[in-house]
């Protein structure tokens, strides 16, 4: 299903509690392309913080029906995605964590060639998430290693501390090529934000 982006007095709709209820069950999607501001589930996904483009979101968040997000990258230098979440998010009895499936699919308009590519998970804004937050790229390893990849590089690395990061190594996107990559988004203690940095690596001179 196509972005359905939403202006004026049509997007404040979308926050209503039967839009959202739409929202979650069908993985439908609807934002404000003007503010770069995109719904999937139950979350609102921002390029607020300038230097990409948020192109579109849908999913859920699921293993069978991901979180999936498109963005365009005009720059090789890291940007952050700010994902918020519409409802409170409860655990279910027996769960003990969140867990959101993330699907990047990232087009690189930089004119720089990728080697790597980074993630970095933050619970406040520009401090790397530490142990003691609850967030993680799956450091229970709950999902195992399948639940990670790319179709533009062949390894990836994960560290835990003193930060959550993950890094994808051993290929290359050139410009104007599209990169995808999927990976587990853990949180024994849910949040109403968190951050999502975009890392994408060049050859160094």
């Amino acid at each position: 299903m196509k972005l359905l982006f939403l202006r004026a007095g049509v997007a404040a709709a979308c926050a209503s509690a039967v839009i959202l209820l739409f929202l979650f069950t069908t993985g439908a999607e609807c934002g404000d392309l003007q503010t770069g501001i995109a719904y999937a589930g139950i979350y609102a996904l921002s390029d607020e913080l300038g230097g990409f483009k948020l192109i579109s979101a849908a999913g859920t968040g699921t293993r069978s029906d991901p979180l999936s997000v498109t963005v365009e990258l005009e720059s090789a230098s890291p940007v952050t995605l700010t994902i918020r979440s519409l409802v409170p998010v409860r655990l279910i009895p027996g769960d003990a964590m969140q867990s959101i499936y993330f699907r990047v699919s990232a087009l690189n308009n930089s004119a720089l060639a990728w080697i790597e590519f980074e993630f970095e998970l933050q619970s406040r804004r520009g401090e790397p998430s530490d142990f003691g937050d609850g967030l993680s790229f799956d450091q229970t390893q709950s999902a195992g290693p399948e639940a990670i990849s790319s179709d533009g590089f062949a390894k990836f690395t994960r560290e835990f501390e003193p930060y959550d990061r993950l890094r994808f190594h051993h290929g290359k996107v050139d410009p104007l090529e599209t990169v995808s990559f999927s990976f587990l988004v853990t949180d024994f203690m849910p949040k109403h934000v968190f951050y999502l940095v975009l890392d994408p690596r060049i050859p160094s001179s």
